[in-house]
C-alpha cells in the first residue's frame, strides 16, 4: 500500500493485505474457503455516525474505513481497495452526490450508497440516474447492510466469516 501523507483517516489501522484476510481452508477436510472480507468506506462528517456505522458493520463482518468528508477520501491512496462506499449526502464542502460524481470522474467504479436525513424528489431523481441507492436516516432497519451486501455481491450471505470458527459446516 502506498503511504498517504496528510490523510485524515480516523481509524489508523492498516488496510488488510488480501493474503492476510484470505483464510486457509475453512475447516480441515472441507473444500470451502472463505473469501476476503469486503472493505466498506464510510464518509460522514459526524464522528458519532462514523463510529456507530464502523461498529455495526464490523459486527456484520466488513472491514470499515471512515473518512470525515469528500476531500478526505479523495486524498486516500486506497480507493481501489474499497468494495463499497457509504456516503452521507449532507456534508460541508462537497455533498454526497458531488463526491460520487468526483469518484466517477476519477474512474473509481466502486458502488456507492447514499445516506440522507431529508430526502427530496430532486435528489431521488439524481441518485436514480446515477444508479445510487438511497437509505434514509435514522438507520434503524437492515436496509443499509442489505444494500452493502448487494453492492459487494453478497446478497445471500447472512454474515461474512471473520475467521474459520465463524464458518458453518
Amino acid at each position: 500500500m502506498r503511504p498517504c501523507p496528510g490523510s485524515a483517516i480516523w481509524h489508523d489501522e492498516p488496510l488488510p493485505d488480501a493474503n492476510k484476510i484470505m483464510l486457509d481452508q475453512a475447516i480441515a477436510g472441507s473444500t470451502q474457503v472463505a473469501a476476503k472480507r469486503p472493505i466498506v468506506a464510510v464518509v460522514d462528517d459526524d464522528p458519532a455516525v462514523c463510529a456507530s456505522l464502523k461498529f455495526s458493520l464490523e459486527l456484520e463482518g466488513f472491514v470499515v474505513r471512515t473518512y470525515r468528508d469528500g476531500a478526505d477520501i479523495l486524498r486516500a491512496c486506497d480507493l481501489e481497495a474499497c468494495d463499497c462506499f457509504v456516503i452521507d449526502q449532507r456534508m460541508p464542502g462537497m455533498n454526497g452526490m458531488e463526491l460520487i460524481d468526483a469518484l466517477r470522474r476519477l474512474q473509481v467504479p466502486t458502488p456507492a450508497i447514499l445516506i440522507v436525513s431529508q430526502l427530496n424528489d430532486k435528489l431521488s431523481i439524481r441518485a436514480a440516474k446515477a444508479a445510487v441507492p438511497i437509505v434514509e436516516k435514522p438507520l434503524l432497519s437492515n436496509a443499509l447492510v442489505e444494500h452493502i451486501r448487494q453492492a459487494c455481491g453478497l446478497a445471500d450471505v447472512d454474515r461474512i466469516a471473520a475467521d474459520p470458527s465463524d464458518i458453518v459446516r
